[in-house]
């Protein structure tokens, strides 16, 4: 599966400035061998590097995005 950069660019840039989220916590959960965007998100949970209510944010944001 192909990843759309262009998603995964803004994906990164609402982590950044709504969440506050770390680009090195990013780049962490970017090495995870799944390359799909979507998955992200649940990266960065599993890794302790989001809670719970950011990841719902993320995911409400995901929805409308």
């Amino acid at each position: 599966m192909t990843v759309d950069s262009a998603a995964q660019n803004r994906l990164i840039q609402f982590l950044r400035d709504e969440l506050a989220i770390p680009y090195a916590s990013i780049a962490v959960a970017l090495k995870h061998p799944e390359p799909d965007a979507n998955m992200l998100p649940m990266v960065l949970w599993q890794y302790g590097l989001i809670t719970l209510e950011q990841l719902d944010q993320i995911f409400d944001w995901m929805e409308t995005a």
